[in-house]
C-alpha cells in the first residue's frame, strides 16, 4: 500500500484536516500520514515541508507528499530543495495530472488560500490517480535530479 503523507502551515490547517477526510474516505489504496501541525498557531512553512521530504526519501520513493500553506509556493520551493523530490504546485486537476504525467511529480503542493477546499480534493484526485509517463518524459526527468 502506497502512503501520503501530508502537512501544512497555519494557513492550510482547516484545509488539511477537510483533505485527510476526503483522501480517506475516496482513495483507500493509500494511507494517510498527518504530519502536522496539530492546530492553527502560527508555525513556518518550511518546517513541515522538512518532515514529508524526509519521510518520503526515508521510507519509499513510491509514496507520495501533499503540502498546503496559503499559496503552494512557499512549501513547493522548499521542497525542491531536497533530493529526489519533484514538487509541484498544482491549480487544477490538468496541471496536477500533467506533473504526474510528465514530470514524475511525488509532492503535491496546493494553496488554500487560492482555491476552494472542493477544488484542492479534485487536485488530489488528479495528481494520485494519474500514472507517470515514460518515453520521451523519462529522459527530462533524469535530468530534472542531476546537479544544475
Amino acid at each position: 500500500m502506497k502512503t501520503i503523507y501530508i502537512a501544512s502551515d497555519h494557513a492550510g490547517f482547516e484545509c488539511k484536516k477537510e483533505i485527510i477526510k476526503y483522501l480517506e474516505k475516496n482513495l483507500s489504496a493509500y494511507i494517510v500520514h498527518d504530519l502536522g501541525p496539530s492546530s492553527s498557531d502560527r508555525v513556518d512553512y518550511p518546517d513541515y515541508a522538512d518532515l514529508v521530504c524526509k519521510k518520503i526519501i526515508k521510507e519509499n520513493s513510491n509514496d507520495f507528499g501533499v503540502l498546503i500553506c496559503g499559496s503552494g509556493q512557499g512549501m513547493a520551493i522548499r521542497a525542491n530543495k531536497f533530493k529526489h523530490i519533484r514538487a509541484a504546485l498544482c491549480w487544477d486537476e490538468e496541471s496536477a495530472k500533467l506533473s504526474r504525467a510528465h514530470n514524475h511529480a511525488n509532492v503535491l503542493c496546493v494553496g488554500s488560500r487560492l482555491l476552494e477546499v472542493d477544488k484542492i480534493k479534485e487536485i488530489c484526485t488528479s495528481f494520485l490517480t494519474t500514472q507517470e509517463e515514460e518515453g520521451r518524459h523519462l529522459g527530462r526527468v533524469l535530468k530534472l535530479s542531476s546537479p544544475a
